[in-house]
Formats: structure tokens, sequence, C-alpha cells
């Protein structure tokens, strides 16, 4: 017996609905549920009467009509989601008007006891039934119809953002890697006929850094892994330059689950080594110091300079232009790329939110 086909990947995607649990697509609905309201009250108004209570009327019964279809759309959500796009669109249209029926029809009735009861017309409630009845109908199939445009609209223009962010960030990433992995090779080659047992070991470490580095599939990590691909990165050159360099990570505050762009502070150590203590005859000292304050993290990368290297250190631009880019397509308006040069110190300050992977905070909770 062969299993049932799974799902097509296409169909699921294409569920473009929002989640009506959630204020946005409920503040969404009461808009629109208020427009309309003033829509009609102008519509009816014929200059006699009182069009401020027909406007109470009519906005009281669309907002209770209009919070009950997100409640049904927030219900019927999850099923909704497992079928193919047109299918689910006409569900959620026949679930709208079957809303706008049903309250329409308990108004209806609810009006003919209340007036029963207290035997006159009270003036609030309609008195023609299907001529309250079948122009809600239409007006909830026309206004339903272009809510859901909208929301269609909307997932598209969204979705077409993302592919746009992740194809920019894959680009800028590629632009990294083949000079990464120049300079790597570089070091190895260095060692081979000196200290094989050395250029072992840095070919074990360049695997590990590729088997993370190169993965496509992840334009952004946690922080933890990218200290470790920083901290392999180090050993690297810790073979190659030997005592002439030391690098002091003060990196315990942050927090090990917030998410980043992928090789992001491998290449400022990169610049850092290669332009700050490689020039220098006695070499010095990289510092790597992280806290966590109000909800960002900051990430300071500083290291000494020669004089003599100031005209090569217009290469970090690169990077530093990289960084930025990605730092403001994985959160946009709420990170900042800071450098301070002091003449015999150059400083890179790293400032973003701190945003947890889900995945990785369930682990560490467990």
């Amino acid at each position: 017996m062969t299993a049932p086909a799974a799902p097509d990947r296409t169909d699921r995607d294409s569920a473009y609905l929002p989640d009506f649990c959630r204020a946005e697509a409920v503040l969404v609905i009461v808009l629109v549920a208020v427009l309309l309201a003033i829509v009609l009250a102008l519509a009816g108004h014929s200059g006699r009467g009182d069009f401020w209570m027909e406007l109470a009327r009519t906005a009281i019964y669309l907002l209770w009509t209009g919070l009950l279809c997100a409640a049904v759309l927030c219900r019927g959500r999850p099923w909704l989601e497992r079928r193919p796009q047109r299918e689910s669109s006409l569900l959620a249209l026949a679930l709208i008007v079957g809303t706008v029926a049903v309250v329409s029809e308990a108004t209806w009735w609810l009006g003919r006891w209340w007036e029963g009861r207290i035997g006159a017309t009270s003036g609030v409630f309609p008195t023609r039934h299907w001529a309250f009845l079948l122009p809600n109908l239409g007006i909830a199939a026309i206004v339903g119809a272009l809510l859901l445009r909208y929301f269609y609209v909307a997932h598209e223009w969204r979705r077409s953002v993302e592919v746009e962010a992740r194809s920019r960030v894959h680009a800028l990433q590629a632009r990294i890697r083949p000079h990464f992995l120049f300079n790597s090779l570089n070091t190895i080659a260095a060692l081979t006929r000196s200290e094989p047992a050395r250029a072992e070991e840095a070919i074990e470490d360049l695997a590990d850094l590729f088997r993370f580095s190169l993965s496509e599939s992840r334009p952004q990590v946690t922080l933890r892994e990218e200290l470790e691909v920083a901290r392999l990165y180090q050993r690297i050159e810790q073979l190659r330059l030997g005592e002439r360099l030391e690098v002091r990570w003060r990196v315990a505050e942050v927090p090990s689950q917030a998410i980043v762009p992928s090789l992001m502070l491998q290449p400022l150590l990169e610049n850092a080594i290669g332009h700050g203590i490689e020039p220098l005859p006695d070499g010095g000292t990289v510092s790597i110091v992280g806290h966590c304050t109000d909800d960002e993290v900051v990430i300071e990368i500083s290291n000494p300079v020669s004089p003599t290297a100031r005209s090569v250190r217009s290469g970090n631009r690169m990077a530093l232009d990289n960084i930025r880019q990605r730092l403001e397509l994985a959160f946009p308006g709420r990170a900042r790329v800071d450098v301070a040069d002091g003449g015999d110190e150059y400083r890179v300050t790293l400032r973003f939110p701190a945003v947890l992977d889900a995945n990785a905070a369930k682990l560490a909770r467990w």
C-alpha cells in the first residue's frame, strides 16, 4: 500500500491568511468595519432623522459582525491552511458570508422578540426581513473578497521582500567566503613544510569551519555558533603567528542563543589580525568584549595599529559595509556598526537586538 501523498509545499506556502487571533489582524477588521459604517451611514442619510444615531447603530452592528468573523477565521485558520490557495480563499469567503448571515438573522429575530415584548416599533431593529438580510450578504461578499485580496497582496509583498533580502544576504556572504578561504589556505600552505603536524591540525579546523560557514541554508546562526567560528579562525592564525598573536575573549555575558547573521565576527577578527597585529614586529593583543544591556547585544573588537598600516586599513571598509548591510537586513533600523579610530587603536562596535532563537531557547530550558 502506498503512503498518502504529502501536501504540496507550494499550497502550504501560499496560505496567506493572517492570524486573526492577533491584534494586528483584528485591528484591520475593526478599521474596515468603522469605515464601512461611515460610508453606509452617509449613503443612507437623507437629511431627515438623526445621522449620528444611524451611524452608531450601523457601527455597533458592523463591529460585532467583524469581530465574530475574526473569531471564526481565527478558529478555522489551521483548517484553511491545509487546503490549496483557491479553495482556502473560497472557504474563507464562505465563512465570512455565513457568519454575516447568522448575525443578520439573529438580529432580525431579536428585533421581533424585543418589539413584541414592548408592544411597539423600536426604531433600532430592521423591520423588513429580506430587505435587511440580502443587502447584508451582498456587502459581506464584496467587502470580504476585497479584504481577502488585501491580505493576499500584503502576503505576496512580504514574501517578495523576504526573498530579495535572502538573495542579498547570500550575495553578501559570497563576497566574504572566497577571501576567507584563500587566506586560510595560505596559512596552511605556510605551515605544510615547516610544521606538518600543525598544518594537519589547521586543516581539521578549516574543515570544521567550512562545514559551518558554507551552509547556504543558514543565513542566520546563534551567537554561540558565530563565536565558535571566530575561535576556530583564531586557532588557524595562532598556528601561523605564534606568540605574536594574543586574543582576549570576554563574552561570557552575551546571550548565546541570540540570532546573528553568519560570518559576522570572523571577518572583523581577520581584519584585526591582518591589518592590526601582523604588521607589528612584536605582534599584539586583539580584545573581544561582549555584554547585553536593555535587550541589546554589544560586541567590541579592538586591536593595536601600526602607523605604517594606515594605508592598508582601508581594506576594512568592504567587510564593515558588508556586515552593516547584513545586520540591517536582519534587524531593520535596530542594528548599528560603529568604528572608533584612536590613532594607536582601532575599535569596531556591533549593536543589535537580543532576538533569541526559539529552538535553542527550548533546548536550553530543557
